[in-house]
């Protein structure tokens, strides 16, 4: 369910921005002989990097969201099954245990892309 859900916006995001490179940057290197390799990795990427992170920021939610959804729906295991099962048997404690664990596993995950920001 994650990767449905993600895998078709993920990929145009990252396309728009990939092909909305300066075309005169990229003649520029192609003038200096840069190979394809050097013109990904030197001008392509770093150029998209926001347009890459901003993407996996909000694929993070989108992706815990399908995975939930998918354990709500015929799951006999995991955190959408204990949050579902905890509110067919009135057990709230169970119910908000879930919903910590969700909210703590997407806080770590945004925090890793947030460092990846970061980092230079």
């Amino acid at each position: 369910m994650s990767l449905l859900i993600n895998t078709i916006v993920t990929l145009i995001s990252i396309y728009n921005g990939l092909i909305n490179t300066d075309q005169y940057k990229i003649k520029l290197f192609r003038s200096f002989k840069a190979t394809n390799y050097q013109i990904l990795t030197k001008l392509v990427i770093p150029h998209n990097k926001e347009n890459i992170i901003s993407s996996l920021k909000l694929n993070i939610s989108m992706s815990l969201i399908g995975v939930i959804m998918g354990e709500f729906l015929v799951s006999k295991a995991g955190i959408g099954y204990l949050i579902l099962y905890g509110t067919q048997v009135f057990n709230l404690n169970l119910v908000m245990t879930g919903i910590i664990l969700i909210l703590i596993i997407s806080f770590v995950i945004y925090e890793i892309i947030n460092l990846l920001e970061r980092k230079k």
